[in-house]
């Protein structure tokens, strides 16, 4: 394959297997993501890949080449980690040249002075480092990884420790650039809004082992398995008996997975009799965890409030209706 093939990776510390046995394909100028909780593996994949950790089983081949021997420095791929790691002795400048000192100096200070165009810094060459937010920080160092023009992009959580507004903010840079480089990028996250924004494949990783990987849009329409759909937040999950409550039918071997905000709140002559507690409002919308009984089996989840139905926050519990939304489901195997 043109592009970086991960076969049978193994990563192990001692006798613990961070990486177990893991396949992905990431096509040359893609973008995949590895998402998941803490934990699962996907920074010791990432690490592996760079060349920083050794694989206890498996191989890393970029275009064709297996990378087992091949030192880290000499495999031309850029990383950035959550901090950014710059050099508090350097200025902006000094920091973003640090992989091109090969380079004439008018050269160096031209290519320093379009990465910081790009990034939306221009003029700061001359900055000291201890002057720049968390935000001006990551773009730094972003230009700083992008600078000797790496073969392949690698960023752990580059963002992760951003409030949200400046995330969002940097994500559509970083998109941007990504497409305009044409780069072949793996990025790590547990951010799911960071996933869907930037990656055109998404692995999603648990305990070492891959849950689901599939296009963007594929993997939230048909995550393929019940670990995978919770993990994006479907919630709840219901039988097919119960399913046809709602008027849905799905095969008897499959469970209808519901989406967040495919659960909604009516008046109670106008669906599902449930009983509504923790009433809260977020970004505007009135939500509540919603319990109910169909048959033998209880279910609960979190639920909208739908037009005309008014409750109130003094009440602990409130009966209401439940309608589900169809298009914000899926469907899943019962036994997975």
């Amino acid at each position: 394959m043109d592009g970086l093939t991960i076969s049978q990776a193994r990563v192990q510390y001692g006798q613990v297997e961070a990486v177990k046995d893991l396949s992905i394909e990431v096509p040359l100028g893609t973008v995949t993501a590895l998402l998941g909780p803490s934990g699962c593996g996907k920074s010791s994949l990432l690490r592996a890949i760079a060349g920083l950790e050794p694989l206890a089983a498996g191989s890393v081949s970029w275009r064709g080449r297996n990378m087992e021997q091949v030192p880290v420095h000499q495999r031309h791929f850029g990383m950035m980690f959550q901090d950014g790691q710059l050099f508090p002795s350097r200025n902006v400048s000094g920091n973003i040249a640090y992989g091109i000192a090969h380079l004439p100096k008018a050269q160096r200070q031209e290519k320093v002075k379009e990465l910081l165009d790009s990034v939306g810094l221009s003029g700061y060459q001359d900055r000291s480092i201890d002057t720049l937010s968390g935000g001006q920080a990551q773009r730094v160092a972003l230009a700083r990884c992008l600078a000797p023009q790496p073969q392949l992009l690698l960023l752990d959580e580059p963002l992760s420790a951003l409030d949200r507004a400046l995330r969002e903010e940097l994500v559509i840079t970083l998109r941007q650039i990504i497409r305009d480089l044409e780069l072949t990028v793996v990025y790590v996250t547990h951010d799911q809004d960071e996933a869907f924004s930037l990656a055109d494949q998404i692995v999603i990783m648990d305990q070492g082992k891959i849950l689901a990987a599939n296009s963007a849009e594929e993997i939230w329409t048909h995550p393929g398995s019940q670990a995978a759909a919770s993990f994006l937040g479907y919630r709840p999950f219901l039988s097919a008996a119960a399913a046809a409550e709602f008027g849905i039918e799905i095969p008897g071997d499959t469970q209808l997975a519901v989406a967040p905000g495919g659960l909604k709140m009516c008046l109670a002559e106008q669906g599902i009799e449930a009983n509504a507690r923790d009433l809260r409002v977020r970004r505007g919308k009135y939500l509540a965890e919603v319990a109910w009984r169909q048959g033998s089996e209880e279910y609960s989840g979190q639920a909208e409030a739908g037009l005309g139905l008014h409750l109130s926050k003094k009440q602990t519990s409130q009966e209401v209706g439940l309608q589900i939304q169809r298009s914000e489901t899926c469907v899943v195997p019962v036994s997975s």
